[in-house]
């Protein structure tokens, strides 16, 4: 006797509803989704005890003539495919027609809906998945679904709903990832006969500020880039908005909300350098590309996604997100509440020669922005001239107090030995960005003057920085350069970072580290990178050790890599309360003009603000 069977056709049904409908909120991303599928521009969404007791969804769309009616909750009964070569590319945000009939199978379900053509709207309502038959009804145009008790027959699947706050919780940001997605529509949320949102028509930018809000549009960057078919714009979080959850993390691609790991890799690639490891960033990205070029048929949900060139979707991801971090704001457009930032150059980090590449030799890279627009000035004046200071090699870069040569333009500015230096007007008005050093506040800021105002510099995250970018093109060029200690540094160990000294002897010294045991319990730092020579040895050399071991070596390091070398150029950072000179607080300067992503520093915080004159003339209510 044969032991397979058909199903019922509403078990069938149920079974489908389980990948397709979760819980209300997957319920109400369906139904928005036909909905705007269908021509609206004005959505009303109302709930009740989250959704679970009711959800109701009004719109002004096409409608549903009384024929198509009828066969609204068959399943993969559409509109909008017909063919393998429409499924191929798809346009549409539904396309499988199993989302009225899922939802049917697990709901008591009443649809009414008018053509613009017709006399009058149809009304028909469904119960275990059966559509009865339709009814004349009145309605102005366009269609209303309503449903109510979800999962009242599948009672095991109810007991997994939350409370109706966790359910509306969910449902409200079903809504906000259509909304965000679809400007061009006006969008009303209201939960147990109280409106919670209202969105009326506007630009995907003044959408994204009524839903994120204007903290997140202040510290986000705009971007727009296209290559060949790709088009990638939106909205970046900068580091200082990071969260501690990824609950502020929208990506579309084609209009349709997804959860792509290639895509989001690439995002959090682009991030790596100025973002603590446990912090995530904050973005709106739209991603645009011909139907054809995505499969959108992977999962019933739909959130999942295939591209058929995907490693070019993710190189071109990656790159775009790392200009718009990496390069600096506009005059003028403001970061923070009274604060501005001007623009960096997109160059390299500063510091280091790199090799001169044969294509380069007809196109050289162009200088720094500081160094463009603005009067001559001799070589001497940027910090990376051609020769270093007596006593250092290129690679190392020379103390601050041996740079005052090559900080400061006009060294007859300075009037004293405590460095004070006065400008005239006339020199600030072409300024670098981060002008001119002023003073240093509480061993830990320095202040500086340019054209739009005063310039405030947390010295350590900015030196943080520059050493960073300097040891990582250092270490992929293998060009770390080792300072022998004139007297080793020898401080007890555990067995565990004995151990670890003794088997990662080659790859300390790519670091430039020679780290050797002097006895059964006492390791010595006989050197380190020239760069870090200032740096606390022991401290260092411990940090070092711990991170080797925790993330290994070969394969695993080199994965772990930036981490390591953010970890050494902490440690080689100026600390607080060092005082420097104006001389080396302009050096530094320089320093960060010439650094890439120099607005942050390697945990994401800002390195810099500006405090313009309009905004100091409020504060002492000047002109008022």
């Amino acid at each position: 006797m044969s032991q397979i069977h058909l199903l019922p056709d509403l078990l069938v049904s149920q079974i489908a509803a389980g990948e397709v409908v979760e819980r209300p909120a997957s319920a109400v991303k369906e139904l928005l989704e036909n909905s705007l599928d269908a021509g609206s521009r004005d959505i009303r969404l109302d709930l009740e005890e989250g959704g679970i007791k009711l959800i109701r969804l009004s719109d002004d769309g096409n409608g549903i003539a009384e024929d198509d009616l009828k066969l609204a909750l068959t399943r993969h009964a559409t509109s909008k495919i017909a063919s393998l070569d429409d499924l191929e590319r798809v346009a549409s945000l539904g396309f499988r027609g199993e989302a009225l009939a899922s939802i049917a199978s697990v709901a008591r379900m009443t649809l009414t809906s008018r053509v613009a053509q017709a006399a009058h709207a149809w009304k028909a309502g469904a119960l275990d998945g059966k559509l009865h038959t339709p009814e004349p009804a009145a309605l102005a145009r366009g269609t209303v679904v309503e449903v109510r008790d979800l999962f009242f027959n599948t009672p095991a699947r109810r007991k997994f709903l939350k409370s109706p706050p966790t359910e509306f919780a969910h449902c409200d940001e079903a809504l906000r990832r259509v909304a965000l997605a679809h400007p061009e529509c006006a969008f009303t949320l209201a939960h147990n006969g109280r409106i919670s949102k209202r969105l009326t028509v506007a630009d995907w930018q003044a959408r994204a500020l009524d839903i994120l809000g204007e903290d997140f549009a202040a510290a986000a960057r705009t971007l727009d880039e296209a290559a060949g078919p790709l088009r990638l714009y939106g909205l970046a979080g900068l580091p200082a908005y990071s969260r501690s959850g990824r609950d502020a993390q929208y990506l579309f691609v084609n209009g349709r909300f997804v959860r792509d790991k290639l895509l989001s890799h690439a995002v959090r690639e682009a991030y790596r350098d100025v973002l603590h490891h446990e912090r995530h960033p904050a973005y709106v990205l739209f991603l645009e590309l011909p139907p054809e070029g995505v499969d959108v048929n992977v999962h019933p949900a739909k959130t999942e996604v295939r591209f058929r060139d995907g490693r070019g979707v993710h190189q071109f991801v990656l790159h775009v997100l790392e200009r718009a971090l990496g390069a600096g704001r506009e005059k003028g457009v403001e970061m923070g509440a009274g604060f501005s930032t001007p623009p960096f150059s997109k160059g390299g980090p500063g510091g280091i020669s790199e090799p001169l590449r044969e294509s380069d030799a007809t196109n050289p890279p162009p200088a720094p922005l500081w160094q463009r627009g603005a009067p001559a000035r001799s070589a001497a004046y940027s910090p990376y001239a051609g020769r270093a200071p007596a006593g250092h090699s290129a690679q190392e870069p020379a103390p601050y107090y041996q740079m005052v040569a090559e900080a400061l333009a006009d060294t007859s500015a300075i009037r004293n030995p405590k460095s004070e230096i006065e400008y005239p007007q006339s020199r600030i008005a072409d300024a670098p960005p981060l002008g001119y050093a002023l003073a240093q506040l509480s061993g830990i800021y320095i202040l500086a003057e340019n054209a739009h105002g005063l310039i405030v510099v947390d010295m350590h995250a900015a030196h943080e920085r520059i050493l960073y970018e300097r040891i990582k093109t250092a270490f992929d060029a293998r060009a770390v350069a080792s300072q022998p200690l004139l007297i080793p540094v020898v401080f007890a160990a555990t067995g565990l970072e004995m151990a670890t000294a003794e088997e990662a002897g080659p790859a300390l010294a790519e670091m430039g580290f020679e780290i050797a045991p002097v006895s059964p319990t006492h390791l010595a730092l006989r050197a380190l990178p020239a760069m870090l020579k200032d740096a606390d040895g022991e401290r260092l050399a411990r940090e070092v050790l711990k991170d080797i071991h925790k993330f290994g070596l070969s394969g695993a390091m080199n994965a772990r890599r930036n981490e390591l070398l953010a970890t050494l150029a902490c440690h080689g950072a100026v600390r607080a309360n060092r005082k420097l000179s104006v001389p080396e607080m302009n050096a530094l300067l320089r320093d960060m003009e010439g650094t890439l992503r120099a607005d942050q520093c390697n945990h994401g915080r800002p390195t810099w603000f500006q405090l313009t004159l309009s905004d100091l003339d409020k504060l002492f209510m000047r002109g008022q």
